[in-house]
């Protein structure tokens, strides 16, 4: 199930208008009848067995025969054709897991779903092993031929993927150690990955007299009271000590697995291999690394430092991190208020951003409300170019959940205006797909910060601000470096949880730096970012998009007309263009030094005004 994921980048109330208490009735409930009526539907069930027999035939037609195919008569077209062909059958298949994985994201404890989810898998993996040949037999013809075919129509217009595909071919194993690899996946990483999420969501914390799952739990970590946040944080490192048994070995067990695979295909690096499916250098992966380790203590130790003042403190407890300012009135944000927000600020920059949003609402394309068993955090998943995405969150009425809203729409929009260049194109890499979502919360930021007046609402609203920017830039650049510790001493034998956790006490004592004090039970929570098993090395594509943002909106507030067009055209374009070519309209080059620096200053420039407030 691919999908944009956000997790432990936390906001904090901005204060204003709504009332403590308001309802959060009536938040709407996805409707996936878009895919498909019901689980047990006609429709499902015959794309299903449609997508077997469509991956058998596809295999009959073509395997072994592509170089015949391209010694034939207009090699281009006949090419052409079988690539079209092999489209529309990823689109299907993209259909029906997708289906699949959103009805399981509903509630990740029910069986039926449990099942409905792993059978879904299970046909699907064996399938389109009958297609694994079409890239690897590709990438086997000639490169001077391969590039004569694209450049001539109709097939110049997957020339795009053509290329894409040919920088995994150094990585690329004999066919059927590939198969082998494609089929085990199921009991390998996808079952590990299924037992994490099973596990997570059956969780229960006892927070004071209440029981509650996790997304309500982090959430209490965000609540006025000092000792709500440290009876939440009790909680966590109580049940996920009780649990660190099965995380540890989930967390062993995913590491030799890419390391098996990493070893097999030839990556020299723990990471390289996420750096190859995001299109990105490793030499750029390491100046972002580099730079943002280098200003830790001008953004997270300086602005820590400032918080713990305004607390009256010389330290804040690690439970206090993202607690609200003090005496600032706490509420609770109605949907329609969140709706109506985002939707004006995304206006206010382009009606056509706006009126894509708003389909999402429309047509209920968002499942907004807390239920047991419901996967936590939130993401936007894209579905397939023949449908639409949607979007998962969990909506509790904070201003966090505002911007995790803005943020998740502007993954929407960008898979809406990607989607046209279909299913073997549109998606994005990572590091870019990050953008749009950052984008749109400095869009929602922005206006509200333009028609704040009261000094301390605004005071409020930019330290929300900052600390947003250091759990997107600071904080996923370290739990960066925590991956590549486990990573590479993984490699040596296995680790236990004291290992573990002395990784990440380590890594968040130098990102967070002394004005936090990070106490008993802190060296467990570790355990409940997803990130760290669905996609290892994910994390760095938070900073990435987030420093790229803060260099695009600086070209956004001093360019002339035209930004906007070109902006959308950006996402438009989907996995078709490397980064270079995206950026280039705007004047900004990600490989240049200095590139990083223009982020990382407009982080400390926040930092300065607000200790301008003091």
């Amino acid at each position: 199930m691919t999908m944009t994921d956000r997790n432990d980048r936390a906001f904090l109330p901005s204060g204003g208008a709504g009332s403590p208490g308001a309802s959060l009735a009536d938040l709407p409930e996805w409707n996936l009848a878009d895919l498909y009526p019901a689980m047990d539907s006609p429709v499902y069930l015959g794309d299903v067995q449609k997508a077997e027999a469509d991956c058998k035939a596809f295999a009959d037609t073509y395997r072994g025969k592509l170089d015949a195919l391209v010694a034939g008569p207009e090699p281009e077209r006949a090419l052409h054709e079988a690539v079209v062909r092999y489209e529309q059958i990823e689109d299907r298949l993209g259909r029906i897991i997708s289906y699949a994985g959103l009805v399981y994201a509903g509630d990740t404890t029910d069986p039926i779903r449990a099942k409905f989810y792993g059978d879904a898998q299970e046909r699907l993996t064996a399938a389109s092993s009958d297609l694994l040949f079409f890239q690897l037999e590709l990438n086997r013809l000639d490169d001077s031929l391969l590039d004569a075919l694209a450049a001539k129509p109709p097939l110049s217009h997957y020339r795009p993927w053509l290329e894409d595909i040919r920088k995994e071919k150094p990585f690329q194993l004999d066919d059927r150690i590939e198969q082998l690899f494609h089929e085990k996946s199921v009991t390998s990483r996808a079952a590990w990955n299924r037992l994490f999420d099973e596990t997570i969501s059956s969780l229960k914390f006892k927070v004071g007299s209440e029981e509650l799952t996790l997304e309500p739990t982090l959430n209490r970590l965000q609540d006025a009271d000092g000792e709500v946040r440290r009876e939440a944080a009790e909680a966590l490192a109580a049940t996920l000590k009780d649990n660190l048994r099965v995380f540890t070995l989930i967390t062993n067990t995913l590491a030799k697995d890419k390391e098996i695979a990493d070893r097999w295909r030839g990556f020299r690096d723990v990471a390289e291999s996420r750096h190859l499916s995001n299109r990105v250098e490793p030499e750029v992966v390491d100046a972002l690394v580099s730079a943002v380790r280098e200003a830790y203590p001008r953004l997270s130790h300086r602005y820590y430092a400032l918080k713990a003042r305004w607390f009256g403190v010389d330290a804040l407890n690690h439970w206090d991190r993202n607690a609200p300012l003090p005496k600032v009135e706490q509420r609770t944000i109605p949907w329609t208020e969140a709706r109506d927000t985002v939707l004006d600020a995304y206006r206010g920059f382009s009606p056509q951003l706006s009126d894509i949003a708003a389909r999402f609402f429309d047509r209920r394309w968002i499942d907004a409300p807390v239920r047991p068993g419901k996967a936590p955090g939130a993401f936007a998943h894209p579905t397939v170019p023949s449908a639409h995405p949607y979007v998962l969150l969990n909506y509790q009425g904070r201003p966090r959940d505002v911007m995790t809203l803005a943020h998740e729409l502007g993954h929407g929009v960008h898979q809406v205006l990607a989607a046209p260049n279909g299913a073997l194109m549109a998606p994005t890499p990572l590091t870019l797909a990050e953008t749009a979502s950052v984008f749109g919360e400095m869009l929602t930021f922005r206006a509200l910060l333009a028609r704040t007046t009261d000094k301390a609402a605004r005071k409020a609203m930019l330290a929300a601000k900052v600390e947003d920017m250091i759990n997107t830039v600071v904080r996923q650049i370290a739990f960066y470096s925590f991956e590549r510790d486990i990573h590479t001493r993984r490699a040596g034998g296995e680790l236990t949880a004291e290992d573990i956790g002395k990784a990440w006490l380590a890594v968040q004592t130098e990102s967070l730096g002394p004005a936090i004090r990070i106490g008993p039970g802190y060296e467990t929570f570790w355990a409940y970012i997803p990130h760290f098993i669905h996609s290892p090395f994910y994390v760095y594509a938070y900073a990435f998009g987030d420093c790229l943002v803060n260099s695009l909106y600086g070209v956004y507030e001093k360019s002339d007309a035209g930004f906007a067009e070109r902006y959308l055209a950006m996402l438009a374009a989907g996995g078709t263009k490397h980064h270079t070519e995206l950026l280039a309209p705007f004047g900004l080059d990600a490989r240049e030094p200095a590139f990083w620096q223009i982020g990382l200053s407009l982080i400390e420039r926040l930092i300065g005004e607000l200790e301008g407030m003091e």
